[in-house]
């Protein structure tokens, strides 16, 4: 089967093999169960879905949202219809005398953290982790929200799109499985446009240049207005203290 991912619905053939996620099988024929991208990976097919809410696995990265804190343990949205649990001691190495310390010195209600799922149970009780070294506290910046199925998308194939995105904008770029993703440096708005245009051509073919050509003309755009309006500055200065305008000829 051809790598590039194609768009299917709900009954689509898409081959014999073995099913995986979001697709089932009639013999040996392996059928989609949801609009989304196909993919195949050693006989095994599998259908990421366009659409739908974020359903926490174990691995995943995710980026949360404090929302509480209580005793020894911090409740964080996850962007999911389940909370995860972030406990004092998968917060930090650290030893914490509880009777003498306020813990929103670590963290506080709204801080944004990267961090992974360390477990989810049968009744969906989210335990999360800040041990890992990609996992931290993120300050400043931006958040946006993309349907979670999208994310693979975002990244890209070995993080390809993410990485351009962020090599082009000169920004931090962080995705979250659960479908947030956080961004910060020079030219935010138009790494996010990005994002944002990936989410909604997730299904077209060569989508990286075509996003990488899109953020060139507006880096360019941006650059001719910071121009034009350095000059018109410099030109009125020059008119309140007599001298010739910056672009104009000596008489």
């Amino acid at each position: 089967m051809s790598n590039d991912r194609k768009l299917v619905l709900p009954g689509d053939f898409l081959g014999e093999g073995r099913s995986g996620n979001n697709a089932f099988m009639e013999g040996n024929k392996v059928f989609s169960k949801s609009i989304g991208l196909v993919e195949e990976k050693g006989g095994v097919f599998f259908v990421i879905p366009l659409s739908g809410i974020y359903n926490p696995k174990r691995g995943d990265g995710v980026i949360g949202k404090v929302e509480e804190i209580i005793f020894s343990k911090f409740i964080i949205d996850i962007n999911s219809p389940y909370e995860a649990v972030l406990s004092l001691a998968e917060a930090t190495d650290e030893y914490i005398d509880l009777t003498k310390t306020d813990l929103t010195q670590y963290l506080n209600y709204d801080d944004l953290i990267f961090a992974e799922i360390i477990s989810v149970s049968k009744t969906k009780n989210v335990q999360i982790s800040m041990k890992d070294r990609k996992c931290r506290k993120l300050r400043g910046g931006r958040v946006v929200k993309v349907t979670p199925a999208k994310v693979p998308r975002i990244i890209g194939k070995g993080g390809s799109m993410v990485e351009m995105i962020k090599e082009t904008t000169n920004t931090q770029i962080v995705v979250g499985q659960n479908g947030i993703v956080w961004v910060k440096g020079d030219n935010e708005d138009i790494a996010i446009e990005a994002i944002l245009e990936v989410e909604k051509k997730s299904h077209v073919h060569g989508l990286t240049d075509k996003i990488k050509g899109m953020i060139e003309n507006r880096m360019s755009a941006e650059k001719r207005v910071v121009v034009k309006n350095t000059e018109a500055r410099t030109d009125s200065y020059d008119a309140k203290t007599g001298q010739h305008d910056f672009n104009g000829d000596d008489e």
